[in-house]
């Protein structure tokens, strides 16, 4: 398997935010994620995945089920799939990385047709 550079220091984060990189292997899903000051993923929730959250760059308030912590580059955390969670970049902004088992891909279903 051929490596991928993941964090080049030299980049700045786009100024809309989002993903800036991202690989899969058979089973795991990597993505390198970056947002301005205040920017970030609205709250949702991963019913099927666990997530690694590493923060490379800047801080990052995790929000999990209401209770929010901070991490800081260099600093991880394991969000459980189910839990509510919001991550909103901190003052100088954020870029991190999330590793996840794969999910699988939408299978198309037959819908029955009236009669």
């Amino acid at each position: 398997m051929r490596t991928q550079r993941v964090y080049d220091r030299t980049v700045q984060p786009t100024g809309r935010g989002g993903p800036e990189w991202g690989a899969a292997s058979e089973e795991l899903n990597a993505t390198v994620l970056a947002w301005p000051p205040g920017g970030g993923t609205p709250e949702h929730v991963n019913a099927e995945r666990d997530v690694a959250v590493v923060v490379v760059a800047g801080s990052l308030e995790l929000t999990l089920d209401g209770a929010e912590q901070t991490l800081r580059a260099g600093e991880a955390a394991i969000v459980p799939k189910g839990v509510r969670r919001t991550l909103t970049a901190g003052a100088d902004g954020v870029r991190y990385a999330t590793v996840h088992r794969k999910r699988a891909g939408l299978m198309p279903t037959r819908i029955p047709r009236p009669r």
